[in-house]
């Protein structure tokens, strides 16, 4: 059998021990050893801080995410090769789907997120300046800095391929090097991700590193610039989170762990409405889908009292349907667990939940195949069990396989302590058309849930399910569940930058952060900063331009062109009787419509286009007579990595004659390269 291999250090590695065996689930034939005996792990950390942080951190956010969106695509040619070895793990193509094209979605996304959310530059820039000093000459901001040390991930053996490019993509935005610990049982699917994206020749050499076998001395290493994330048992991140060097040098530990996930269903969902029969499919979706080894799937069904026994017939119904076999075969809907000795493990943990509980559906011993030998493979029966509220079993033992149990609530504040007794969780669900026991139920059990879905007829179209996380959002839990939540959004990204805040003068701050800071020296010069194109502007780039008065004449026309007559601006009596002017006052709008006319150079140029403004405040009220001036400096520029065009950000400042504020924004620009 081959030996999977280690990509360490520039290389790939091969152990000279014999390895342990991994099984294909479906068959039980040995397919492959595991060792990671021989490993330089103190090595491969070292060489992922020296060459693959060097190199990332010579790109900016949007160039990373350039080169996820690439490295995405290459997998997604290449998926069929991870599709043929995930069938091994007793994965059907649905669940096949959910790892590999989930796991390339997320690449797709972290991607979009670092265009659209993220700086095209190497700082981070977090929250507004901050003045810490009456005449403005001293200031302070936060900036976010990519860790220089590597983010070690160690994932479960469920989602092979999903579970290392969940952590891999924040890391690799942020500039962080990642070196992937798979779990053992399946990772043969991750050896061969990662041999594609080596292949694939898109990132820089050390960004991303592979461990196949043991962690070993690996943690002994960590530095305080390492990060570890896991995905596992709440008994091992424990252990993990524990670590002496873990402790020692604060090391950023995220953990997804152990998680009893619940639904509750809602009194009005009777049998017959719409959300009933949803209840009733996401229970035993979740229950079936990769043999209900997820870490999202639903363990509690918590239903009123008086719908217990009309729920666990319908469900019953529904999974009697459900085909249990050989991945191979177009008609199996659920495969194997990843293992035999997974299989024991749901068996022990389903004696426990038996001890207070008794099943309604299937059975832990018995159960019938298709295209497969049920004794060789790693099959189990999806099993439904129903438990009484008392029972401390179904909130505190959870069989990682197709099991279930129903337990009754009396009301919404039983439900909801019901749903805290799990002791923190990933997800829950609460299926209702009541809006109200929804939103008593979401803001009860938040404290407990890192995310919380609320199904009903009206979303149940586009919603993708209890158990699917999304990038874009928090993929973590409270207490039992880990206590992580980084795993999301931008947030993810951030976990990996060190944040810290820079006090200093507005020039030394404009310097680090790449974004003009007023107070920075302005530049004035003969040609017009819209007649330049983006390579040509600089920060502090301006015009001034005024003044303009605005008349009454002015006030009256906007009001008649635009319909806007709102008492301020037209009635003298009125507006004098208003405690913030004393007067009728002139638009906001036009006040700004005003400054757009004083900066604009009309000329065809390289600005290309005005989307927006941003952070648009009136200070001062502007009265007929007025005479008002704006200066505009060049505040930020983004130069689109896939564009013949750039973004530029305008520092507006409108003062009138008095030298007060009256406006101050930013405006938005499209221009040429």
């Amino acid at each position: 059998m081959a030996l999977l291999r280690s990509y360490v250090s520039g290389r790939w590695f091969t152990s000279p021990s014999e390895g342990a065996p991994l099984h294909d689930a479906v068959t039980g034939d040995e397919i492959a050893r595991i060792s990671a005996d021989g490993v330089d792990r103190a090595a491969a950390l070292d060489y992922g801080r020296r060459v693959g942080g060097a190199a990332l951190r010579e790109l900016t956010f949007h160039q990373r995410g350039a080169l996820l969106k690439a490295l995405a695509s290459y997998l997604r040619e290449h998926r069929e090769e991870l599709y043929a070895l995930s069938a091994r793990t007793g994965a059907t193509k649905a669940d096949s789907l959910i790892d590999v094209d989930g796991g390339i979605g997320v690449l797709f996304t972290y991607s979009g997120k670092a265009k659209r959310e993220l700086p095209n530059s190497r700082v981070y820039v977090d929250g507004a300046v901050e003045p810490l000093g009456r005449a403005g000459t001293f200031v302070g901001r936060h900036i976010g800095t990519p860790l220089r040390g590597v983010a070690v991930q160690i994932n479960a053996f469920n989602f092979p391929v999903w579970g290392p490019l969940e952590k891999f993509a924040p890391a690799f935005v942020a500039g962080v090097p990642s070196l992937i610990k798979p779990a053992s049982q399946t990772a043969y699917v991750t050896e061969k991700l990662v041999e594609l994206i080596i292949a694939s020749g898109l990132l820089p050499e050390g960004s991303v590193q592979l461990l196949s076998g043991g962690a070993g001395d690996l943690l002994d290493h960590l530095t305080e610039q390492d990060l570890v994330g896991f995905t596992g048992s709440a008994s091992t991140a424990a252990k993990l989170r524990t670590h002496p060097a873990v402790v020692r040098n604060g090391v950023r530990f995220n953990a997804e762990a152990d998680s009893l996930n619940c639904s509750i269903l809602g009194p009005d969902a009777v049998p017959g409405t719409p959300e009933f029969d949803l209840y009733v499919k996401q229970l035993v979706t979740e229950m079936t889908t990769k043999a209900g080894q997820k870490c999202t799937a639903i363990r509690r069904a918590l239903v009123p009292a008086g719908l217990l026994d009309d729920v666990a017939e319908a469900a019953s119904a529904r999974l009697a349907r459900v085909v249990i076999g050989n991945p191979a075969d177009g008609t199996v809907r659920m495969g194997a667990l990843a293992g035999l000795e997974q299989r024991e493990e749901v068996r022990r943990s389903l004696k426990a939940l038996l001890s207070t509980g008794k099943i309604v559906f299937g059975s832990p011993d018995k159960v019938e195949v298709v295209g497969a030998d049920a004794v060789r493979g790693a099959f189990l029966s999806p099993v439904l069990l129903t438990a009484d509220a008392s029972a401390a079993e179904p909130h505190s033992v959870e069989a990682f396989g197709p099991v279930a149990t129903l337990v009754p609530y009396k009301d919404v504040s039983d439900a909801v302590a019901l749903a805290a007794r799990g002791a923190g969780s990933l997800v829950g669900s609460v299926v209702t058309h009541d809006v109200d026991f929804a939103r008593e139920v979401v803001l009860g059990v938040a404290p407990w849930h890192g995310r919380v879905l609320v199904l009903d007829r009206d979303d149940a179209g586009e919603s993708t399910g209890h158990g699917s996380p999304l990038p874009m959002l928090v993929h973590g839990g409270p207490g039992r569940a880990g206590g992580g939540e980084e795993l999301g959004g931008v947030r993810a990204v951030l976990h990996h930058l060190q944040r810290t805040a820079v006090q200093a003068s507005p020039r030394v701050l404009t310097a680090v952060t790449d974004q003009w800071v007023t107070g920075t020296p302005r530049t004035e010069g003969d040609v017009h900063p819209f007649r330049k194109r983006l390579g040509e502007l600089r920060l502090g780039d301006s015009v001034v331009a005024g003044p303009r008065v605005v008349t009454l004449g002015d006030v009256e026309h906007f009001a008649e062109f635009t319909g806007d007559t709102f008492y301020a601006h037209m009635d003298e009596e009125a507006a004098a009787a208003n405690p913030f002017f004393g007067g009728r006052v002139a638009h906001g709008y036009l006040v700004v419509s005003f400054a757009a006319g004083l900066f604009v150079s009309p000329e065809p140029g390289p600005v290309l286009a005005n989307y927006g403004l941003d952070n648009l405040r009136f200070l001062t009220p502007t009265f007929p007579g007025d005479e008002l001036t704006v200066t505009l400096t060049v505040k930020q520029i983004t130069p689109r990595e896939d564009k013949e065009y750039g973004e530029v950000r305008w520092d507006a400042d409108l003062v009138n004659q008095k030298g007060e504020s009256v406006a101050k924004y930013d405006v938005l620009t499209l221009v040429a390269k």
